[in-house]
Formats: C-alpha cells, structure tokens, sequence
C-alpha cells in the first residue's frame, strides 16, 4: 500500500495535504457505525446534477453554477439568498499548459459539492473552476473564495466548526481554516474517514492522518460517503453495509437488487447508489439510487447495530437528491417543473406524501422561478462517472499501427528486389552498334 508521506504538524493549522489514495468521499467521526453501499461502474466525463443541503430550516437547492437559499419555516417572508459562482473573483495565473503543450481545460463555474456546517453558520462549496467557496449563513455573506489544487469533489466540517476538509477524486484531502489561517482543531474530531478507488475504507486520525487506525475491506467498487459526516456510507457496488469502523469490523450487508422486482429495472446495469441520508430523530437511513426512481427506506436499530429493511418508495420522475429535515420528514427533489419539491413522513408506519401545504407550494414557486438554474441537470447521466477506474482497450490502435508498419515494411522490400525501370539514355550506352548503324 503507498501512502504519500505527510507534511509538518504545522501543515495542519491551516492547509493540510493527508493523503493520495484516490479517493471518493470522506467524513469527519466521532463514534458512530458506518453504513456503506456500491454500484455498477459505467464510464465517461463528469456530469453534474442538481442537489439538495439542509440544516435546520434553511434549504439550500443548487443546480449548474448557482444555489438558491430558502427558508423552510411556514412564518417566514419570501427571503432568499441566490449566489451564482461565475460571478466570484478567479485567480489570474497564466496560462496553464499540460505535457502535450497545449492549454489545460479551466473548467466551469458548476458546483460539484456543498455543505453545511453541524449547527448550520456555514455553509461552504467547491466548484468546476477548483475553488472553495465559504459563506456566513445568518445572515447569509460570502467569507471567502480559496484556490484548490485540483476539483474537488467532496467536502465536510469538523464537529468544532473551524475546519472544513476537501477532497479531490485523486485522493489529496486538504483542511481549510474557517475563520483564521492559523487556526487549530478540536480534539473531539478524532478521525477522518475516507474512501477510495481501490475498494477501501480508511480510518485515520486527524491529529496524524498518516496513521491508518483501521481499513473497512470488502467492497467490490468504489465509494462515496455521507457529505455532511454522519458516518453513512455507500459504495457503488450495489450493496449496502453496516460497519463498526473503529475495528473495521462488517455487521450487516444487504444486496440492494434483491429488494427490487427484476422487471424494475430492466435496462440498467445495476443500482446506483447516489445519496444516503439518516434521521437521527427516527434512526432511519434513506438510499437514493442514480438514475433510477427509487428511494430505499432503512431502520437503524443502534443497540442491536442492525438495519431493517422498512419501504421502497417510487416515484414517476427522476429524483435528483434527498434531505431530511429534522422537524419535518424527507425533502425529495425530482425532475419535475410543476412539484419539483415533495415531503414525505411516516404516517402509522409507513411513509407517504404529505399534501402540498403553504410551505411547499412557496418552495416550488421559488423554484419554478428559478428553473433555469437546474435545467442543466435535466436528462443528465451518472454524475459520479468520472470517480471510476477507467479502461483503455489500446489493443485495437496497437494492432492498426503494427499493420501499417508490416505494410511499409513489405513494400520497401518489394522495391529492394525488383531493379528500377532504365532510361532512354542508359539505353543507348548499353546497344553502341546499333547506333552506328541508323547513322
């Protein structure tokens, strides 16, 4: 296994490299289980869909380069907070090349990641331009506008809040300040977690994130994790597991396409998890599948360490993302202009689709106005596709080149053995009597 050797302590103050791994997600902890899940590995440029963050009664909908915060509270007045990252400042470098010479893809302004901090003064994202954006959310202020080395495409805060950590898909984690450059953490965020390409989980200390306190092994595929540190986790193999991730220990393990009807779906290579989300006032865990109308409903019984399977919800759109709020039940975003929000709560055990109220119908209406922001994610693909491992099948160009080569080399000899044609001249040399006689 090759770690890349970390930098001073004093690195840790303020911009922390922890490790190269290619990683996928990662989450602060504390001292929970770890809930994991996979699925099948497709291919092909990133994309980005339309997302969901929420804490406490501010929702924030995000789509393409902008992000519309709202108020979920049923007294408050029609005050949102829009932000669009193509009008934050860019740092001006030259013009960056790569080995071929030529100029390397600045990228654009979408955002690939966004969260908010545990008791939600924060909130902070990173875009397609490799940059971290913080902001003060009460009220709302943008704080400040960082570079990052490469996109990055997960980020969270520690429990202290002066923290926020950022990954980028080739396994670099880095530790931003919140407030001051030299800040330093709290000792209660003991561990970072992170996943990878290669199948793993890592458990690392924060305070020396060189030291691996424990892997979690057994997925086939790579992983993502809950953004906002929960200590959730899915991988992309089509399963979803329950760890004890201090000792790296498995509980459970449920194989997601045994809980579909085979018919269900057809055409797809397999169940893609996106999205995991828990609530913690109803310990339950939902599951969103990529590119499939699904949403997988999970009871979390804490002192047995067991999951139950409890419901699959369906829905006639595709749903982008999901959120719960803790007062309220499960905000599901879907793409659907007319009712692009939905709540859902258990109702006698079972949950269901709470009738559009006066709060949902002001979401909706924000939003429809707003619709142009998430028209980029209508009819998009798998927007995790850029995290898996890619296959070149170079075999085809090798064998076209190897071909050409014995061709070029069959025809020089060809014209090595047959003699070139003589001319008039040499002709004439060669048959001297028979000049002499014309004359």
């Amino acid at each position: 296994m090759e770690i890349r050797c970390p930098l001073p302590v004093r690195m840790l103050l303020a911009r922390t490299h922890f490790a190269r791994r290619g990683l996928t997600s990662l989450a602060g902890a504390s001292g929970r289980a770890l809930c994991t899940a996979r699925v099948p590995r497709p291919g092909g440029p990133m994309a980005s869909s339309a997302g969901l963050a929420l804490r406490g009664q501010t929702l924030v909908v995000r789509g393409g380069s902008r992000f519309l915060a709202i108020s979920t509270a049923s007294s408050d007045d029609d005050c949102i907070f829009t932000y669009d990252c193509s009008a934050a400042e860019k740092k001006s470098a030259p013009e960056d090349k790569g080995e071929d010479g030529q100029p390397v893809d600045k990228g654009s302004d979408t955002i690939l990641a966004s969260t908010f901090s545990k008791s939600g003064s924060y909130f902070a994202l990173t875009d397609d331009s490799k940059r971290l954006i913080l902001f003060r959310t009460k009220p709302w202020q943008c704080l400040s506008v960082r570079t990052v080395v490469r996109r990055c495409t997960a980020l969270t805060f520690t429990a202290s809040e002066e923290r926020v950590l950022v990954a980028d898909k080739s396994g670099d984690v880095y530790s931003f300040s919140v407030l001051e450059p030299d800040g330093c953490g709290s000792p209660d965020d003991q561990f970072v977690l992170t996943a990878d390409r290669d199948e793993k989980i890592r458990v690392s200390w924060v305070a020396a994130p060189h030291s691996i306190e424990a892997f979690c092994l057994g997925h086939t595929d790579l992983g993502l994790m809950d953004e906002g540190g929960s200590g959730l986790w899915w991988p992309l193999d089509g399963t979803l597991r329950l760890w004890e991730y201090r000792s790296g220990r498995q509980l459970q393990c449920y194989d997601l396409a045994s809980l579909q009807d085979p018919a269900e779906h057809q055409g797809h290579k397999g169940l893609a998890a996106s999205r995991i989300a828990f609530w913690e006032q109803e310990s339950c865990v939902v599951l969103l599948c990529e590119c499939v109308p699904v949403v997988f409903i999970f009871q979390l019984d804490a002192s047995r360490q067991q999951l139950g399977f409890r419901q699959k919800l369906t829905f006639p759109h595709r749903v982008w993302d999901v959120v719960f709020e803790e007062t309220q039940g499960l905000w599901v975003l879907q793409d659907c202009r007319d009712t692009p929000l939905v709540l859902w709560r258990p109702v006698g055990g079972q949950w269901q689709a709470v009738p559009e109220g006066a709060v949902s119908q002001r979401l909706c209406s924000h939003l429809r106005a707003s619709w142009a922001m998430l028209e980029g994610s209508v009819g998009a693909d798998d927007g995790f596709r850029s995290l898996y491992k890619a296959t070149f099948d170079n075999m085809t160009s090798y064998l076209k080149k190897k071909e050409e080569r014995l061709q070029q080399q069959l025809k020089k000899k060809k014209r090595q053995r047959s003699p070139l044609p003589a001319s008039p001249e040499q002709t004439k040399k060669a048959c001297p009597g028979q000049s002499a006689l014309s004359c």
